[in-house]
């Protein structure tokens, strides 16, 4: 091990961004379920219960549909609060619920409008789809989530390569259409009076206005006023290359150590490519870097850059930011590549600081020498912990000797999904509280 060690650097406030953003999201879902009961109930209901209960599972699907809009459209405010990684979870699972309200939806309808009558659930349904104006596209519409559902199974999504999942799940945005022009043509709530057409028209309104902003035109906006290109790529390892990217105004890039864009290099053999790469520095306002491990074919062509190559930059995502600091001390613990981010968030933070390094071998340590030099300007204490995995060299007992006050301190974890995993149980029979505890899992939503 290594250690460095210089002068403490002054406390920082505490803030606690995250909770105001996720009360906020829970208090609009939670006043759009309301919403949604008074208005189904101002509408009046069917005679028949099952009917009554498979237009209410389908007004929720449809709201859920919207909110997984909303989730998906990488809004900065909510991205830097509650982190992409977290989105893309709840993402994750209110497609599921989708499934389950739209599923209910289908079968409470068709059993319901079956009764009385000699043709079963599985007639009725072929019948008003021949009959009844937008009752096939619901079908299609349902048929696709269905489809996406299965591929995003864990099984299924581990067997399928990111381009082909992500093809698959843009079919979602159709289904959404479908069930828009449906709930249109047969929605009795949705017609019932003034105040629901403009309660929906608005609901449906915000969600693919925040999509169409977040997606589409934030990402356009900055790529044609900041004019990102490789000014130069610097080997840090074999198998580890630094990207120096350059532009227009990056003084007005509101980007922060911790985060991480979305690059595609506009060659002809990787414009269409988008890898989520840290920043390895913290923003400067004159440039940016990245540094990236070379694995894979669609990475190794990133050490044949030249510089002057044009670059599509979407972000800056994350939430893995001093923004989130509720102590003045921290401790940064780094995991392989994922020191990129540390030595970023070591260059911006403020108070005493504890750097610890995990890596198989002295020489798997990139950007070691820098985080020497900015552990003793910085006065910080660096651990260098070298060694194969078993045993684990980040356990409770060696935590503790290396931060005895751990528990007083932020931790800023990144570093291979394992090893985090492990650090992170370490941190909970160490009683730190989750507040305290920061990381990042990258993955992408929608």
């Amino acid at each position: 091990m290594t250690t460095v060690q210089s002068s403490a650097a002054p406390p920082t406030t505490a803030i606690r961004p995250k909770v105001l953003a996720r009360t906020g999201l829970y208090a609009v879902l939670a006043a759009n379920v309301a919403a949604v009961a008074v208005l189904f109930a101002q509408a009046g209901f069917a005679s028949n219960a099952l009917i009554v209960i498979g237009r209410l599972c389908g007004l929720y699907g449809a709201l859920l549909m919207a909110f997984q809009l909303l989730l998906v459209a990488r809004l900065p405010w909510l991205d830097r609060r509650i982190g992409m990684d977290r989105l893309t979870s709840w993402h994750r699972w209110t497609g599921f619920g989708i499934f389950w309200t739209l599923l209910a939806h289908l079968v409470f309808i068709a059993f319901g409008y079956a009764e009385g009558t000699d043709v079963g659930p599985i007639g009725t349904v072929v019948d008003l789809a021949e009959t009844t104006e937008g009752v096939l596209r619901a079908l299609v519409a349902f048929a696709i989530v269905l489809v996406v559902g299965v591929v995003s199974a864990r099984a299924a999504r581990r067997r399928l390569a990111y381009e082909t999942w992500h093809f698959i799940h843009l079919y979602t945005y159709v289904a959404v259409f479908l069930a828009f022009t449906h709930q249109v043509a047969v929605g009795t709530t949705f017609t019932s009076s003034s105040a629901a057409t403009a309660y929906w028209y608005g609901v449906w309104g915000v969600a693919l206005g925040a999509l169409v902003l977040g997606r589409l035109v934030l990402p356009l906006w900055r790529n044609a006023r900041h004019q990102f290109r490789v000014e130069r790529v610097v080997p840090e390892a074999d198998n580890v290359v630094s990207i120096y990217v350059t532009g227009r105004d990056l003084d007005k890039l509101p980007a922060r150590a911790g985060q991480f864009f979305l690059w595609r290099f506009l060659t002809k053999d990787r414009w269409w490519q988008a890898n989520p790469f840290s920043l390895s520095a913290a923003p400067d306002g004159r440039g940016l870097r990245l540094t990236a491990k070379v694995a894979g074919d669609g990475t190794a062509a990133l050490r044949h850059l030249r510089p002057g190559t044009r670059v599509f930059a979407e972000g800056p995502y994350g939430a893995f930011t001093a923004m989130h600091r509720t102590r003045p001390e921290s401790v940064l613990i780094a995991g392989g590549v994922g020191v990129t981010p540390i030595r970023a968030l070591l260059e911006e933070l403020h108070g005493h600081a504890v750097v610890i390094y995990r890596v198989a071998s002295e020489r798997d340590a990139v950007l070691y020498n820098e985080l020497r030099e900015l552990a003793f300007d910085k006065g910080a204490d660096l651990f260098l912990v070298r060694g194969p995995v078993s045993p684990d060299k980040l356990g409770p007992r060696e935590l503790l000797r290396m931060v005895p006050d751990i528990a007083e301190r932020d931790v800023f974890l990144c570093g291979p999904p394992p090893m985090m995993n492990a650090v992170l149980g370490t941190l909970r029979t160490l009683d730190v509280p989750r507040a305290q505890t920061h990381f990042e899992r990258f993955s992408l939503a929608g």
